[in-house]
């Protein structure tokens, strides 16, 4: 007999998917730079030049085998090493190797760290909006995945439903900041109270409560806006990383988990999650992409796009009457619908060819995102775009 568990989940179909293989198939009757898809957070601009000759002089000149064979199960010394070293000298933290595993990419650290510190029937929470795949990473572990609702004037941390859902039961917290969808980053204020109260909370259940802390959006930050790094508030803190977003490597696969330094028992982490991969499958990413990534852990692609893209939607998502919190960081938006039904609201913009994500799945209905990681030009000639469906569809002028 096959998994049920996984039968059903056949059912249940991501709706950023529908939408984008939407957006796909309107492309082939129309050509797809006249559709304005904002359904995927891919993103759209090129890798770093750095990264490229690293690759081209590894291939070149390094041995085939140390770039094309398997790495260790924590992955290739050097590079955690390298990896610790660029977080010492960036954020003040005293990482050694021994607090670094290598992954394939931010979803392949959470995993770990769910692993590393839940057994089935424990709880964990997240706060909406929240990135929909946060459901399967947690519950397909065990464990019980539990959405604290948004606050919805800023995106910042709902404390008071926070605190009420935060029981014994609950051994890790995760958080995704900067977030997706909101684009919102969480402030040195909310995480200092976040700490604190986890920091209660596990005195009064005499048992640490986690912070899996989701990183891949943390280089995407606007003017203005700082993004703290999460270690630093919490000793009980994982931190999962992905270059997909900084280096504009999606495609490559490549992260890690760190273990804050100051964490009980911080030296077993890592040795553990050598274990839990002979469990998942996980073992050993790419080893060219570890070492090329080790070349260029300060560098990052040309990320000053999203910047423009966000002022630009944000300035005429508020003009058009939206209500809009404006992101501090990654290359996600979102507005409140103009009507109650978040997904009949992106239906309509189907038809102006503007391909928007509802935001049920985020746990936030009656907002949508926007995913606004394509070339500027498109994003200019999509207002037009915005406009008609508003003032046809809602009489906005």
């Amino acid at each position: 007999m096959i998994a049920q568990v996984y039968k059903e989940m056949l059912n249940a179909k991501s709706v950023i998917r529908q939408f984008s293989e939407f957006a796909t198939a309107r492309g082939k009757e129309i050509g797809y730079e006249n559709v304005f898809d904002y359904s995927l957070g891919n993103p759209s601009v090129p890798v770093p030049q750095a990264f490229t000759d690293v690759m081209i002089d590894m291939l070149q000149n390094k041995n085939p085998m140390a770039l094309h064979g398997y790495s260790q199960s924590l992955g290739i010394p050097e590079v955690r090493e390298k990896v610790a070293a660029s977080l010492n000298r960036r954020f003040g933290m005293n990482y050694t190797s021994g607090h670094i595993f290598m992954t394939s990419g931010a979803a392949g650290a959470i995993a770990h760290a769910l692993r590393c510190v839940t057994v089935p029937g424990d709880e964990v929470l997240t706060f909406a909006p929240y990135f929909p795949e946060y459901g399967p990473y947690v519950n397909l572990t065990g464990a019980k995945l539990k959405i604290v609702p948004p606050s919805l004037a800023d995106f910042q941390i709902n404390f008071e439903a926070f605190t009420e859902m935060l029981t014994d039961k609950v051994m890790a917290v995760l958080i995704n900041t900067p977030n997706n969808p909101s684009g919102i980053v969480y402030s040195a204020e909310t995480l200092t109270r976040l700490a604190q109260t986890l920091t209660e909370k596990s005195e009064e259940y005499g048992h640490p409560i986690y912070l899996i802390s989701d990183e891949p959006y943390r280089e995407i930050t606007f003017a203005g806006v700082e993004a703290p790094y999460v270690s630093k508030f919490y000793p009980y803190t994982l931190s999962c990383y992905s270059f997909s977003k900084s280096l504009s490597l999606p495609g490559e696969r490549i992260g890690y988990m760190a273990v804050n330094p100051a964490c009980p028992d911080a030296e077993l982490f890592v040795p553990m999650c050598a274990q839990i991969s002979r469990g998942t499958g996980h073992n050993c990413p790419a080893s060219i992409i570890q070492l090329a990534v080790a070349e260029v852990l300060d560098e990052t692609a040309d990320l000053t796009v999203y910047e423009t893209n966000m002022n630009l939607l944000y300035h005429e998502l508020t003009a058009l009457g939206f209500t809009c919190v404006k992101p501090g960081g990654t290359f996600y938006i979102f507005p409140k619908a103009l009507e109650e039904d978040s997904v009949a609201f992106c239906q309509k913009a189907t038809k102006y060819d503007l391909i928007l994500v509802p935001g049920n799945s985020f746990g936030c209905p009656g907002y949508f995102r926007m995913a606004y990681c394509i070339d500027t030009e498109k994003v200019e000639r999509s207002l037009a775009a915005l406009r008609r469906f508003v003032r046809e569809e809602y009489g906005i002028q």
